[in-house]
């Protein structure tokens, strides 16, 4: 089950399904300007994934070779979408594994997380293994890291206007350049980004 509601009205206090949009005050350098997937959020704590950070000189067939799910020689074969996924810089932690954001009618029974209605959240080899062979996702990204928060962590930085928050939705997630998701997300929480940085410091 996933919430939408504002994290400071009568529902669910969760923002799981929800986007994370730095704000231009964002004391750790590591989110400035972030847009976050929230992935899964509870009274343990949060994780999720950022979106606008591509990792710089990889991409998916070079992934797939490294991780020897398939051979160099088989990279010419591999289907015309792999070489356009997304890959993502998702987080400082467990930089070295591979979380994949995806569309729902790909499902692995016990690995794959639901968290809205059209995004995924598979976190195994086996899902990497049916992109290269053209049975994946309609649509995915590939994150190398999560952003993670403990206990309480995540509801501080809001109350301390860290983050604004926003559903998301699967067409920022898995069709608009990653360049431009900052500014497309407040956008859609109703605010400029240039009137943002002119306003910053005057909350």
């Amino acid at each position: 089950m996933s919430f939408q509601q504002d994290p400071y009205g009568a529902g669910s206090p969760y923002l799981d399904g929800q986007l994370l949009v730095a704000m231009p005050g964002m004391m750790d350098e590591r989110f400035a300007r972030a847009v976050i997937y929230v992935c899964a959020h509870s009274p343990e704590g949060a994780m999720g994934i950022i979106l606008n950070r591509p990792a710089a000189n990889v991409n998916m067939p070079d992934l797939l070779v490294q991780l020897e799910i398939v051979p160099e020689m088989e990279r010419i074969h591999l289907p015309e979408q792999v070489g356009r996924m997304q890959v993502l810089m998702g987080g400082p932690v467990e930089t070295s594994r591979g979380f994949v954001l995806h569309s729902p009618e790909f499902h692995i029974a016990q690995s794959t997380l639901p968290i809205d209605d059209g995004i995924c959240l598979t976190a195994t080899i086996d899902i990497l293994r049916a992109i290269a062979q053209g049975r994946g996702p309609r649509n995915a990204v590939l994150a190398l890291g999560y952003a993670g928060w403990g206990a309480g962590q995540l509801e501080l930085e809001l109350q301390a206007n860290g983050w604004l928050n926003c559903p998301a939705d699967a067409e920022l997630i898995f069709n608009m350049p990653a360049d431009i998701r900052y500014e497309m997300a407040l956008r859609r929480i109703g605010i400029e980004p240039a009137m943002l940085s002119m306003e910053a410091g005057h909350a």
